[in-house]
């Protein structure tokens, strides 16, 4: 928390910060040491990108970052300070429980302005959610895959600790700020726990605007497309992500045998621990014309050889798939369960499924989105739409209100 100010530093800006009615004039501005706590450093999997990406972000503006993580996947950006938190390795129950009590022992040490919580951290000043409640999810997930789904999660150890974790992170939360990467996350909040709307703040994430660019087609597309042996001028509908059916990778595959869909080729980039069971299966459904690349280090390019994204998740708190496409000029066709559907607008929202209404629908949709994909301005509206977006927008909302933060956890204690 805040410790007065003899730990402040200042430096000098000028001109406005996004979302802020600054003064032109000069105005001081406050540099934080900041703690990033999460259980895993890594650029795969969606939190671990973000925390990588925070950190940067934050670093480039001025603070000092500390990231305190039990793993490092990758190395810590540069100019950042990276901390080890140690874990009992003796299973994943273990492990999390350990790593929620050493963890906030490790910040607890040591004098932050604000420390920020990615995931089962017990105590934190700030509570980013970027995946929703794992209770919500769970409930989601067992009415997906009926009763033994159900049964096993009320028996799971590491289910009913992370509920355990999950609780104790929404209590006392006087002095505590949350942040939901959607308006989806902060109702599941609500929906599950007693926590007032108004504690929870809506920081939609960011997107790298030159790494998802639609230049980057005239460069990939068809080296992609060679690579996996698919026909220059075939529609390509592309599937990013890990955990397919969360992500409601089933669903795509069994529309793959339609008659309509019969020229189109799925492209699907990431990993799940049922790989090989899903290549069988496509294999059996449309035989060369379902590829699964597995993860890819360069998905930007991907991007580049798709007409139609495609994310039709069961449960999403957000999705940056969503905005990558739109980076890309990319149509997209995304679940209602998906956060990132809330950015959707004008001619772009038409792409918003409702997985309720069957498997007809979403292939009349998608067979649509194809031909729009012919369309320049659809091009033009979905990269304008991602430029509001800046990893630059984000960054600078998010220090406004870690700046917040701080402010009010002196308040709470004075």
């Amino acid at each position: 928390m805040c410790q007065g100010s003899d730990k402040c530093r200042f430096f000098l800006i000028r001109g406005p910060l996004v979302g802020h009615s600054l003064e032109k004039s000069a105005t001081k501005r406050r540099l934080l040491k900041i703690a990033l706590v999460h259980k895993r450093l890594d650029l795969n999997g969606g939190t671990e990108r973000d925390l990588f990406r925070t950190a940067e972000g934050l670093r480039d503006l001025g603070h000092d970052v500390h990231l305190f993580c039990s793993e490092y996947a990758v190395a810590p950006p540069k100019n950042t300070i990276a901390h080890r938190v140690p874990v009992i390795p003796f299973g994943r129950t273990v492990r999390l429980w350990t790593f929620a009590w050493f963890g906030h022992r490790a910040v607890e040490r040591a004098q932050y302005d604000v420390v920020v919580g990615f995931g089962r951290l017990a105590h934190q000043h700030v509570l980013r959610v970027g995946g929703g409640t794992h209770r919500g999810f769970l409930e989601r997930m067992g009415q997906a895959e009926g009763w033994p789904r159900r049964i096993w999660q009320k028996l799971s150890p590491y289910h009913l600790s992370l509920l355990a974790i999950e609780k104790r992170q929404y209590a006392n939360l006087n002095s505590k700020k949350i942040l939901a990467v959607s308006e989806r996350a902060k109702a599941d909040i609500v929906a599950h726990y007693a926590v007032p709307a108004e504690k929870i703040t809506v920081l939609y994430n960011g997107v790298d605007l030159e790494r998802f660019h639609p230049r980057k087609r005239g460069e990939w597309r068809d080296q992609i497309r060679r690579r996996w042996k698919i026909p220059g001028a075939s529609p390509v509908v592309l599937f990013v992500g890990s955990g397919f059916r969360r992500k409601g990778l089933d669903r795509l595959l069994s529309m793959w045998n339609s008659p309509s869909l019969g020229q189109a080729f799925l492209l699907v980039v990431g990993t799940d621990a049922r790989f090989d069971r899903y290549q069988a299966r496509a294999a059996v459904i449309a035989p060369e014309r379902i590829i699964f690349a597995g993860r890819q280090e360069a998905v930007e390019n991907y991007y580049a050889a798709a007409d139609v994204v495609v994310l039709p998740s069961l449960q999403e708190a957000f999705g940056n798939v969503v905005l990558e496409a739109l980076a890309a000029g990319l149509p997209v066709m995304v679940s209602r369960d998906v956060g990132a559907a809330e950015i959707l607008r004008g001619s772009l929202a038409q792409g918003i499924v409702d997985l309720n209404k069957g498997s007809q629908g979403v292939e009349t949709k998608l067979l649509w989105l194809l031909e729009q994909s012919k369309n320049l301005c659809w091009m033009q509206q979905a990269r304008s739409l991602a430029e509001e977006y800046s990893w630059a927008n984000h960054f600078h909302r998010l220090e406004a209100l870690l700046l917040e933060s701080c402010q009010s956890s002196v308040g709470a204690h004075t």
